[in-house]
C-alpha cells in the first residue's frame, strides 16, 4: 500500500506534464502561423513594390519612345510624324481589345494558377521582343545616339571662352571685357557646382521638380497640355467605375464586352480622322475640331442623366448606411428562416419538369434602358474626338518642345494627367452610390469643357480668326497676317 501510495502522486503529475507539452506545441504552432502570415504579407508588399517600379519604368519607356524617339525617327517630316503617332495609338487600342479577351477566356476555362502563369510568361516574352525591337531601331537610326543637350552646349561654350582667354594671354594681349566676364562667370559657376553641400544634394530632386513645373509653365503649348490633362477628370470611360454603374443598370458582361469593342473601334476611327484632318485643316485646327466633336457627343451623356431609368436622386446620402451602422450601432439587416416564403425554399419536381415559373407577390422591376443607352452612346461617340485631340496635343508637344527638355516636359504632362485621374477617383469616393452617378457625369462634362476652353485659348492665340477657316495655311501666311505664327499648321 505504501508503494501504491507513493506512485499515486506521480500519476496526478503526469496529466500536468501532458498539458504543458500540449501548450508549448500550441504556442509553437501559433508562432509558425504568425511567421507564415508575416512572410505572406512581406511577399504581398514586395510584389506591389515591384509592380509600382515596373509601372514607373513603363511610363518612362513610353515617354522616351512615344515623345522623343519617334520625333528623331520621323526627322523633319511632320506628316510622317503624325502617321507614326496614329499608328502607335492604333496598336495600343488593338492590344487593349485583344488582351482582355485572351485573359478573360483563359480565366474562364482555366484556373487562376494557369492564368497567372500565362500572364507572367507573356510579359517575359514580350519584354524580350520589345527590347530586341528597340535595339534594332536604335541601330538603324544613328541620330538617336547623338542627342543634343543644353548642358553640353554650355560646357562647349565655357571651353571655347577658356581657349580664347588662353590664346590672348599667349599673344600678350588683354582679352576683351565681355570675354573676360564670360570666362570669370563660367569659372565661378564651375566652382560653385563643385562645392555642393549635403543639404543641396538632398533638396536637388525637389529643385528639379520645381524647375520642371516652371519650364512646363513657360512652354508655348502650356494651355494645350493643361486642356489634355483636364480630360482625365472624368467618369465617362470604360473603367471599373463606369462598368460598375452599368451592372447596377442591368447590363450583362457580354453586353459590356461588346460596348468596349465598339469603343475601341471608335478610337481607331479617331486616329484615322486625325491624320485626314491634319492634312486638310492643319494640326491646331484638328484639335479644335476634335474638341467640338467630343463635346457634341457628350451632350448625349448629359441628356441621359434626366431620361427615364436614370437613378439620379441627390436626396439620398452616399454615407447614410455607413453612418447608421457604425455611428448609431444599428446591426446589419438579417433574414430569419421563418420569413422566407415556402415557394423560395422548396421547389417541387413537377415544377422543374414542366418548366413552370414561380409566381411571386412582387414582380421583378424592369429598369428602363433609355438612360444607360444614351450614356454609352455618348461615351462611344466621344472616343473619336478624344483620341484625335490626344494625338493633336501629343504632336504639339513633340514639335514645340526643344529636344533637351522633352523628357522633363512630357514627364510633367504625365504627372498632370495622373493628378487629374486621381481627383476623379476621389470624386467617386465622395459619391459612390448609383444615385449620385448623374452628378458625376455632369461634373465630368464640365471638366472636359474647361479643358477644351483652355485649348481654344491656345489655338486662338496662335491662329486668331484663321482658326475658323478650315484650310491648311502655310506658316508664313499666318505669320504675315498675325504677329504670332503657328509652327504646327
Amino acid at each position: 500500500m505504501g508503494l501504491v501510495a507513493s506512485i499515486h502522486p506521480l500519476q496526478k503529475i503526469q496529466p500536468l506534464g501532458d498539458n504543458f507539452f500540449l501548450g508549448c506545441f500550441s504556442v509553437s504552432c501559433i508562432k509558425i502561423i504568425y511567421v507564415v502570415i508575416l512572410i505572406q504579407t512581406l511577399c504581398y508588399i514586395l510584389v506591389i513594390t515591384i509592380a509600382n517600379i515596373a509601372n514607373l519604368a513603363s511610363t518612362a519607356t513610353s515617354i522616351t519612345i512615344q515623345r522623343d524617339w519617334i520625333v528623331v525617327v520621323a526627322g523633319e517630316d511632320r506628316s510622317k510624324l503624325a502617321d507614326m503617332n496614329a499608328t502607335v495609338r492604333r496598336i495600343d487600342l488593338l492590344t487593349n481589345i485583344l488582351a482582355p479577351l485572351a485573359v478573360g477566356q483563359i480565366m474562364t476555362f482555366g484556373s487562376a494558377v494557369i492564368s497567372c502563369g500565362f500572364i507572367a510568361g507573356w510579359n517575359l516574352l514580350s519584354m524580350c521582343a520589345e527590347y530586341f525591337l528597340l535595339w534594332k531601331v536604335y541601330k538603324k537610326t544613328p541620330a538617336l545616339a547623338i542627342k543634343s543637350c543644353k548642358k553640353e552646349d554650355d560646357q562647349e561654350l565655357k571651353q571655347l571662352n577658356i581657349k580664347v582667354i588662353d590664346a590672348n594671354s599667349n599673344n600678350n594681349e588683354k582679352p576683351s571685357e565681355d570675354v573676360q566676364l564670360m570666362g570669370e562667370n563660367n569659372m565661378v559657376s564651375a566652382e560653385t557646382s563643385k562645392k555642393e553641400t549635403c543639404g543641396e544634394r538632398i533638396t536637388e530632386p525637389f529643385r528639379t521638380f520645381r524647375d520642371g513645373w516652371v519650364a512646363y509653365y513657360n512652354q508655348s503649348v502650356f494651355w494645350a497640355g493643361m486642356g489634355l490633362a483636364f480630360l482625365y477628370m472624368t467618369v465617362l470611360g470604360f473603367d471599373c467605375i463606369t462598368t460598375g454603374y452599368a451592372y447596377t443598370q442591368g447590363l450583362s458582361g457580354s453586353v459590356l464586352s461588346i460596348l468596349m469593342g465598339a469603343s475601341a473601334i471608335s478610337g481607331i476611327m479617331g486616329t484615322v480622322a486625325f491624320t485626314w484632318l491634319r492634312k486638310k485643316c492643319g494640326l491646331v485646327r484638328t484639335g479644335f475640331i476634335a474638341g467640338v466633336t467630343q463635346l457634341g457627343s457628350l451632350v448625349l451623356c448629359v441628356v441621359s442623366v434626366f431620361m427615364p431609368g436614370s437613378p439620379l436622386d441627390l436626396t439620398v446620402s452616399p454615407f447614410q448606411d455607413i453612418t447608421t451602422r457604425f455611428l448609431e450601432g444599428e446591426p446589419l439587416p438579417t433574414l430569419s428562416p421563418a420569413a422566407v416564403p415556402q415557394e423560395f425554399s422548396t421547389i417541387s419536381i413537377q415544377n422543374l419538369l414542366s418548366n413552370s415559373s414561380l409566381t411571386t407577390s412582387e414582380p421583378d422591376v424592369l429598369i428602363p434602358l433609355t438612360s444607360v443607352s444614351l450614356l454609352f452612346a455618348g461615351v462611344i461617340a466621344a472616343r473619336i474626338g478624344l483620341w484625335s485631340f490626344d494625338l493633336t496635343v501629343t504632336q504639339l508637344l513633340q514639335e514645340n518642345v526643344i529636344e533637351s527638355e522633352r523628357g522633363i516636359i512630357n514627364g510633367v504632362q504625365n504627372s498632370m494627367n495622373y493628378l487629374l485621374d486621381l481627383l476623379h477617383f476621389i470624386m467617386v469616393i465622395l459619391g459612390p452610390n448609383p444615385e449620385a452617378f448623374g452628378l458625376l457625369v455632369l461634373i465630368s462634362v464640365s471638366f472636359v469643357a474647361m479643358g477644351h476652353i483652355m485649348y481654344f485659348r491656345f489655338a486662338f492665340k496662335n491662329l486668331g480668326t484663321h482658326l475658323f477657316s478650315c484650310s491648311s495655311l502655310d506658316k508664313k501666311t499666318v505669320a504675315s497676317d498675325q504677329q504670332q505664327g503657328d509652327s504646327s499648321v
